[in-house]
């Protein structure tokens, strides 16, 4: 079993999270620059088995998709057909950059350390990719 990728994508840096081998867990990866993500992702997959990708969708409050999704679309097709046979899934990214704030305050992160966003990055890909493990985890078996 391979590890599950996580990707919060922004235009100038992007964060990334990956699972365990057992895909049990997420946890932070880093952020790169969003200009040399695919070179990393695929380094990545050439040094650790990486069965899934789960890329954030950012969607306004009324469902609908945001802005950012027309940066984000080119990036997903391209993956997809650069690697054609790792799956990419998007997951609703709502909230992500709120909790992860919350999530650094309630750690007792210092002021100056949450004002960096390549950390808010890779824990909102973090939150990411555990809410798409809870939503899997939660389905039923059929």
């Amino acid at each position: 079993m391979g590890r599950i990728m996580g990707i919060d994508y922004g235009r100038k840096r992007t964060g990334v999270a990956v699972t365990d081998p057992l895909q049990i867990v997420a946890g932070n990866l880093t952020t790169v620059p969003t200009h040399t993500l695919m070179q990393f992702i695929k380094d990545y997959i050439g040094r650790e088995q990486v069965d899934r990708i789960v890329v954030g969708r950012p969607t306004q409050l009324n469902g609908e998709p945001s802005e950012s999704m027309k940066y984000i679309t080119p990036f997903v097709n391209r993956l997809r057909k650069e690697l054609p046979l790792i799956p990419v899934v998007m997951y609703d990214e709502r909230f992500t950059s709120t909790i992860a704030h919350r999530a650094m305050i309630d750690g007792g992160m210092k002021k100056s350390d949450r004002r960096d966003k390549s950390r808010v990055d890779a824990i909102a890909a973090t939150i990411i990719l555990n809410d798409y493990l809870q939503s899997i985890f939660n389905q039923p078996n059929t």
